[in-house]
């Protein structure tokens, strides 16, 4: 089911700072120091959301984690298409003019925190940006205006995801829902991640884990 974000409410960073953990507000380059200095961080994993978790914003959710340490967790919902949104209209939002040469590119619900806000989920090609976070060897997360610019001009990243907002947990939040049987991990891999066909992935997500959804109870988390 698609989520209803409005146009107009839509902004990005024209800086180098990336919204991070929640209530703290973290650069791009404190959120990288924690992803290279936290040991048991869940950093580039995937949390898949169990039925009847209790929360309904993250029902049948696949949430790809950008940064994870003892100080919280910031992510990105990547199954939750954003109804009514085209790129093409994004972009003359924001100000910038789409050329023929742009690749289409989908558009996600990534969280329920600051839903305004854009980021940019991709492959690590795109890595000359100074403010892109390089969460390892196969993704990175990009929040200013130049990945758009450069995505309007046929550039850009090979392969992308934009997600409007995003989720965040305080410290030892995401740990207690890991406990309480809220979330399974699972390692993140780009044909999952990037996959068009955004209904498939809370399946698919599990299957990586060897998991039927048929057979999957609200018991039994894995952390």
């Amino acid at each position: 089911m698609g989520n209803h974000i409005p146009l107009r409410q839509i902004a990005f960073d024209n800086s180098d700072v990336v919204s991070g953990l929640e209530p703290k507000r973290m650069t791009a380059q404190t959120v990288h120091m924690q992803v290279q200095q936290t040991p048991d961080s869940l950093t580039g994993q995937i949390l898949i959301a169990m039925p009847g978790m209790g929360d309904p914003r993250f029902d049948h959710s696949v949430v790809y984690l950008c940064a994870h340490s003892d100080e919280g967790a910031m992510g990105l919902i990547i199954n939750k298409p954003a109804a009514d949104l085209e790129l093409p209209a994004l972009l003359e939002q924001i100000g910038i003019t789409p050329t023929d040469k742009m690749r289409k590119m989908p558009i996600h619900f990534g969280g329920p925190v600051e839903h305004g806000r854009g980021f940019v989920l991709h492959t690590t090609d795109y890595a000359e940006n100074p403010s892109t976070l390089q969460v390892n060897d196969s993704f990175g997360m990009t929040a200013t205006l130049d990945i758009l610019e450069d995505i309007a001009q046929g550039g850009g990243p090979d392969t992308c995801i934009l997600a409007l907002g995003y989720a965040g947990w305080g410290p030892g939040q995401l740990e207690f829902e890991l406990q309480e049987n809220g979330w399974l991990t699972a390692e993140a891999d780009p044909a999952l991640i990037f996959n068009p066909n955004a209904n498939d992935i809370w399946a698919k997500a599990l299957g990586v884990i060897g998991i039927d959804p048929s057979m999957l109870s609200t018991t039994g988390g894995r952390a």
